[in-house]
């Protein structure tokens, strides 16, 4: 595999980033999504806000198994063929979600839907890059995660709105629309991108002996965590503690998206100075705003603020978290940036649990706030203790001709300080 001989004129290019970034706004669109569905998903199928929260954390581990096995296994398909096959599951597991007659099965279906999240952003950020040529690699990674911000902007509050109108099973169905969407759009434009002759499992797994990746995987695992704990029952949050309207729901979800867009630009500005500072700092931020969330959550401006807050401090500590992970491993290609989503996800499944346990036992909307907080300081105390160890220098890399340089353009390609966040 060549970054030449896959590099596509300008305008073809930019139709492989058009639907490379479609499928960011699809995948965004149907993670956070569900978090303002939540409500409804328990209602309909007779179970708790708390029990309904298992399918937030069933979707999530799903992307923790999911990113590093498929990548590793589909280690000798066509990049092309593989990102068709990662939509072809992705829209299958929305549909089927969408016709769950039970919260287990909602759970299974959701557990399927995240399988392929991942992979997909893994190797779309390499044909991404691939197609532009080495010179226009951030801004085509930039471009594919635009897709996520959007999601988070548009298409989560409208999916939230289409549920309060229509039903949290026609959101479903309208992700998986946009999933066949997509599909068309990237058996379209996608060219053909074989992989590197001697890529197989044991090549890839290989890379992964190193501690520090492990460390900064720990980290960012139980410290993003915090923002799951309580955006995964901000609906409820907002709806019973803040006493908002539902219908206003879908703007505070815009809203944060907004403030998730402000920490991309913030974060991975800060980040391009100093990785490990910027770790610091949206740890520490993110603590904060997780406190304030707790004192103002019955203060409908304040509550409002802290929660657009967090968008920008998780932001900011997400890409700073990724730039990390990729960092203390300049010798793992694509498996090493899959890593980085299992990390994310890892977080968001135990802070989704972690939440729903706490408001299960009886402490109420406000408790996973307290949580979070508690799982982001624990975060930042692996990274104080064992974790900020020098990263290794990347190699020097310019052609996209031979295996070193390519798995360099893979790891820029990945690296997060471009584009969105993508947990």
């Amino acid at each position: 595999m060549t970054g030449a001989g896959a590099r596509a004129p300008g305008s073809r290019a930019g139709l492989v980033l058009l639907a490379l970034a479609a499928g960011g706004f699809s995948i965004g669109t149907t993670e956070f999504a569900t978090m303002g569905l939540l409500p409804y998903i328990a209602h309909d199928l007779g179970v708790t806000i708390p029990q309904a929260g298992y399918v937030i954390t069933a979707y999530a581990l799903g992307v923790v198994v999911g990113a590093p096995l498929l990548t590793a296994l589909a280690a000798r398909v066509d990049r092309r063929t593989l990102l068709l096959w990662l939509m072809v599951m992705f829209t299958v597991g929305n549909t089927v979600s969408a016709f769950a007659p039970s919260a287990g099965w909602l759970v299974v279906a959701r557990f399927a839907a995240g399988l392929p999240h991942g992979a997909f952003f893994g190797v779309g950020a390499v044909m991404g890059a691939a197609v532009v040529g080495p010179g226009r690699r951030g801004r085509a990674v930039a471009m594919m995660m635009a897709g996520l911000t959007i999601a988070n902007v548009v298409g989560v509050p409208l999916s939230t709105l289409l549920g309060h109108l229509l039903g949290w099973r026609a959101a479903f169905v309208a992700v998986g629309v946009l999933g066949l969407v997509t599909f068309a759009g990237l058996r379209a434009w996608l060219p053909s991108l074989p992989p590197h002759p001697e890529a197989t499992v044991r090549t890839e797994l290989r890379a992964l002996r190193n501690a520090q990746l492990w460390i900064a995987f720990g980290a960012a695992g139980i410290g993003f965590g915090g923002m799951f704990a309580v955006y995964s029952y901000v609906s409820p949050l907002l709806t019973e503690v803040t006493g908002l309207a539902e219908t206003t729901v879908p703007l505070v979800l815009a809203l944060f998206g907004v403030g998730m867009t402000i920490g991309t630009v913030v974060g991975g500005r800060l980040a391009d100075r100093s990785v490990l500072r910027t770790v610091y700092l949206g740890f520490v931020a993110t603590i904060a705003v997780l406190v304030a969330i707790a004192v103002t959550a019955r203060v409908p401006v304040l509550a409002v603020v802290a929660i657009v807050a967090l968008g920008v401090s998780s932001q900011i500590l997400g890409l700073s978290l990724q730039t990390r992970l990729m960092d203390v491993s300049p010798a793992a290609p694509s498996l090493g940036a899959a890593l980085c989503h299992s990390a994310l996800n890892l977080g968001n499944a135990s802070g989704a649990w972690l939440g729903g346990v706490v408001i299960a036992t009886g402490y109420g909307f406000v408790a996973p706030a307290w949580v979070g907080a508690g799982l982001t300081g624990a975060g930042l105390l692996v990274v104080l203790a064992v974790g900020r160890a020098p990263a290794p220098r990347w190699p020097a890399h310019g052609s996209v001709r031979g295996p070193e340089e390519l798995r360099a353009d893979e790891r820029v390609g990945a690296l997060p300080g471009r584009g969105a966040v993508v947990p």
